[in-house]
């Protein structure tokens, strides 16, 4: 009889262990049901304007197909529209503009982090300066690139009336010339974009702890010794994260150089972007631009490999 009671105790626990488990396994698909329905838009979204483009312009990198005519006109050519971007000047002219460009991001880093730690401890009102210098990067870009043009202007522009008046005949033909379009185009990217990385270096500022400048002191450290040893090892992993958002930001560069240059004088100021989108839209070569597309995926993902092998030496975490 006993050895009955105890069976049948063992049982109903076992069908309560059961139980409980079915209904934690069933509140758990619940509660992953709802985890998959608020991050569905963000992954449809990530699946429809970026697996998918890659996939598709992956295959139509092989193809000489013009979109217009419809899938029925694809026509596949092999690795020719590789062979083709090899020989194509304006293209290498593209990729070579779009590494000086690069330039620009330890320019903007440098001056950004000195403008960080000036108003950071020596500037009252802040917050004042740090809306005016983020200003630029908020602002519509192509009200900046007209500004910009009206002040670069060859003739009427003030920048070259200034000149003038200082006794030089003939001033640069700035965004009209091949030899300083480019840098305007650097200077104005530089410009935009101090304030979006001051932000995050005062940001990065204020979390480093105030004892280890006060053990400095101590110790007899002199502010550039403070920097070098003490700011400058800390804001490593802002300072990693703005270098390669910032190079990637330099390869995707094309409304600033479309409204202020068009890619010109004489191609002087074209990356591969301005030319894919030359390739695609105006000479309907959709087969053509995706193997561009496709070079310039894998040269952003090479130099990202190399700064993310690169920062073990010097970011410190």
């Amino acid at each position: 009889m006993a050895n009955h009671i105890t069976s049948q105790s063992a049982g109903s626990a076992s069908g309560a262990s059961v139980k409980a488990k079915s209904n934690r396994s069933s509140r758990q698909i619940k509660e992953d049901l709802i985890g998959y329905a608020f991050i569905a838009p963000m992954l449809l979204g990530l699946i429809a304007f970026t697996l998918f483009p890659i996939i598709a312009s992956f295959f139509l990198s092989f193809t000489n197909w013009n979109f217009v005519a419809g899938f029925s006109k694809v026509k596949f050519v092999g690795m020719d529209n590789f062979v083709k971007l090899v020989h194509d000047t304006v293209f290498l002219l593209s990729l070579k503009n779009n590494l000086i460009l690069m330039i620009v991001v330890p320019l903007t880093l440098i001056c950004s982090l000195a403008l960080a730690i000036v108003i950071d401890k020596k500037i009252y009102f802040k917050d004042v300066f740090k809306v005016v210098y983020f200003v630029p990067y908020i602002s519509s870009i192509v009200a900046v690139a007209i500004v910009f043009q009206v002040l670069f202007h060859p003739t009427y522009g003030p920048i070259n009336q200034i000149l003038i008046n200082w006794g030089m005949a003939n001033p640069p033909k700035w965004l009209a010339d091949p030899d300083f379009a480019l840098y305007c185009v650097m200077g104005l990217m530089v410009w935009v974009n101090i304030g979006y990385n001051m932000i995050i270096f005062m940001a990065g500022l204020q979390s480093i702890p105030k004892d280890l400048y006060e053990a400095a002191d101590i110790d007899g450290a002199s502010k550039w010794t403070q920097f070098l040893r003490i700011t400058v090892p800390m804001l490593s992993p802002t300072t990693f994260f703005l270098l390669v958002t910032g190079i990637i930001g330099t390869f995707k560069v094309f409304d600033v150089i479309m409204v202020l240059t068009g890619g010109g004088p004489a191609n002087s100021t074209s990356v591969v972007v301005t030319r894919l989108y030359d390739a695609a839209f105006i000479n309907l070569q959709s087969g053509y631009a995706s193997a561009m597309a496709i070079v310039l995926l894998i040269l952003i993902l090479l130099i990202t490999l190399i700064q993310w092998f690169g920062q073990r030496k010097w970011v410190n975490y």
